[in-house]
């Protein structure tokens, strides 16, 4: 028994699967959602796109042992990791990258001039919540007839 939530067994099954405009929105919001995290968590090493440091709220470099680069390079392995769970299992991992999402939102509204970053988050955030949403629906594992 196949149908959209199951992995097509037919050429007929996948192509119908592909036409289907929530497939393709889950499609793109789970490729957008594992690589970008990817590759920003990547560059918390490397700070070839910014100079992340910099994102960090003062009463948080405070309270996290070590620099600033240094909590850097932990956002940056939990990044990588959250963009590897909406690969592997988008429904729990959309959630994951709500919620980090959520917590980068509350440290930008704590740094003056940086409202526009926290706006442009909370739009991922409703991004990652919709991935979530949508591999409830076309995610949902194998089943067996």
């Amino acid at each position: 028994m196949s149908s959209a939530t199951t992995s097509p067994s037919t050429p007929t099954t996948r192509r119908a699967a592909l036409a289907d405009p929530g497939y393709q929105a889950f499609v793109i919001l789970r490729t957008g959602f594992t690589v970008a995290p990817i590759l920003f968590g990547l560059d918390k090493f490397a700070n070839l796109l910014a100079d992340w440091p910099a994102y960090l709220a003062p009463w948080i470099d405070d309270v996290v042992p070590g620099s600033a680069q240094a909590a850097m390079y932990a956002v940056g392995v939990i990044e990588i990791v959250a963009g590897l769970a909406v690969a592997l299992a988008p429904r729990f991992g959309g959630w994951l990258v709500a919620g980090w999402l959520a917590g980068i939102i509350v440290n930008l509204l704590t740094i003056p001039d940086h409202y526009d970053v926290a706006l442009r988050d909370f739009g991922l955030l409703l991004g990652a919540v919709a991935l979530a949403r949508l591999a409830q629906r076309y995610h949902t594992g194998r089943r067996r007839p």
